[in-house]
């Protein structure tokens, strides 16, 4: 699912929404009042990956095998918000490496 360039000013809650968990609230009530898909679709990205991060800390409390898994799903939650702010800053609309087209499906009601 991949669309091109949203005008530059929706530019702005994709990018805020990458932004911390702060950032994604901001950008989740900025786009209440246009709902524009641009928005929508970078806000259930970086929904996902803040939840992703949060179960992952869950996962830590198992030691060792815990601590491990943990570490390599935070290089990888690291490496789908790069993706996911390099795409809102670029206009495009593609989905963040591994899980996002499932965040995208997950995250639908958010419109």
């Amino acid at each position: 699912m991949e669309h091109q360039t949203e005008p530059e000013q929706n530019k702005a809650i994709g990018i805020i929404a990458y932004l911390t968990l702060i950032g994604l609230i901001v950008a989740f009530i900025l786009n209440m009042e246009k709902k524009e898909a641009f928005g929508n679709f970078h806000i259930r990205q970086a929904l996902g990956i803040v939840i992703s991060g949060v179960a992952l800390s869950f996962i830590m409390v198992v030691p060792f095998i815990g601590w491990a898994l943990a570490m390599v799903g935070y290089l990888l939650v690291f490496v789908m918000w790069v993706f996911g702010i390099i795409n809102a800053i670029s206009g495009n609309m593609k989905p963040v490496p591994v899980l996002g087209d499932k965040f995208d499906e997950w995250f639908q009601g958010i419109k």
